[in-house]
């Protein structure tokens, strides 16, 4: 998830429970030739040291074997595996021929030619993401040809690449089960995923390795795929978000302690996505969420989104704000906010 998958939203996942993390694709040019942005993504991945507890594959993106190759190693050993991200819709991968778009069989020798270059030369495992084919049985040969060259386990998200409606339609979880069941390799299973009803049913139908989620977790970051039962008692199964949703105040704060715990690692521009993402999950049909909008975009620090959730949006919900820290005076008394008087007086107008 471009922009979507920092540290901190990373660290706020491994919190409850997600056993495997994966960075937002990187460019690998980028990463060779921009300075800032490889200092950028280093910080990301050195200050909280990788470990064996808390591992993270690092996406790379790219049309170019040595360039990848030569990226990766740049990162390799800050991290646990190395990704080929070959499922990205967006109309940038199509502008740069990347992702999504290595899929028509001209690109195969290519996609060959890259994976097998990044397993000869990594420390770490070399890995591949994919979307479906056209036409949908020729994903199985590509799979088996990435195994071929290296692969050590592969994600398949079962849709078909659509730039304007990446997620449009159900994913085909059939062509998950056929790779699982013709490859000797881990197959991770992307797709369909809401609830844990459907990591069961995707278990279930696919025989997956893996279950991968990805924007369910952005409204709801309690994620707890995987429940040990020391006595055997399974009679209370587990919920993918442990059986209730986090006060969107509460989470998003959390978030918020985190970018301070690793400063640097998380733009303003993100922080600020991550928050609307939880308040949006539980709120968005709320009267008030029209003016909460608005006002997380007028934030300009940490500390005015911080002062949003605490004073504003817990007024607007009808609960008594929270307390700011000690050296802060504002008035935490209820009445009209700039958002309001500004909401009235834009009335005047389309009266």
């Amino acid at each position: 998830m471009v922009n979507q998958s920092d540290l901190p939203f990373r660290t706020l996942v491994e919190r409850y429970g997600t056993t495997l993390v994966y960075t937002q694709m990187l460019k690998s040019d980028a990463l060779l030739n921009d300075q800032d942005y490889l200092e950028f993504h280093l910080r990301d991945l050195t200050i909280n040291p990788a470990c064996p507890e808390r591992p993270v594959v690092v996406q790379l993106c790219g049309n170019e074997p040595q360039t990848v190759v030569q990226a990766g190693r740049k990162i390799q050993n800050y991290c646990h595996g190395i990704d080929l991200n070959l499922g990205c819709p967006q109309q940038a991968a199509f502008d740069g021929h990347f992702g999504a778009y290595l899929l028509g069989q001209n690109d195969w020798p290519l996609v060959e030619q890259i994976v097998s270059a990044m397993a000869a030369s990594f420390t770490v495992p070399t890995a591949a993401k994919l979307r479906i084919c056209q036409a949908a049985p020729k994903t199985l040969d590509l799979a088996q040809r990435l195994g071929a060259c290296g692969a050590a386990w592969l994600t398949l998200h079962a849709r078909t690449v659509a730039p304007r409606r990446r997620r449009h339609g159900a994913a085909d979880l059939s062509q998950v089960k056929r790779l699982k069941d013709n490859l000797s390799l881990p197959v991770v299973s992307n797709g369909n995923v809401r609830t844990w009803n459907d990591l069961e049913q995707n278990l279930k139908e696919t025989g997956a390795d893996g279950l991968m989620v990805a924007e369910t977790l952005l409204g709801n970051p309690w994620s707890v795929p995987f429940i040990y039962f020391p006595d055997g008692d399974t009679s209370t199964p587990p919920s993918l978000f442990a059986n209730k949703v986090p006060d969107p105040v509460d989470i998003s704060l959390e978030y918020l302690g985190i970018c301070r715990e690793y400063p640097g690692t998380a733009t303003l521009s993100v922080a600020t996505t991550h928050v609307r993402h939880f308040v949006e999950f539980q709120c968005h049909r709320r009267p008030w969420y029209r003016k909460f909008r608005p006002a997380l975009g007028a934030c300009k620090t940490l500390d005015d989104v911080e002062r949003l959730l605490r004073v504003r949006v817990e007024r607007w919900r009808g609960r008594t704000p929270r307390p700011l820290d000690d050296d802060e005076e504002e008035d935490l008394s209820d009445g009209p906010d700039a958002c309001d008087v500004v909401e009235d007086f834009g009335s005047l107008f389309l009266e």
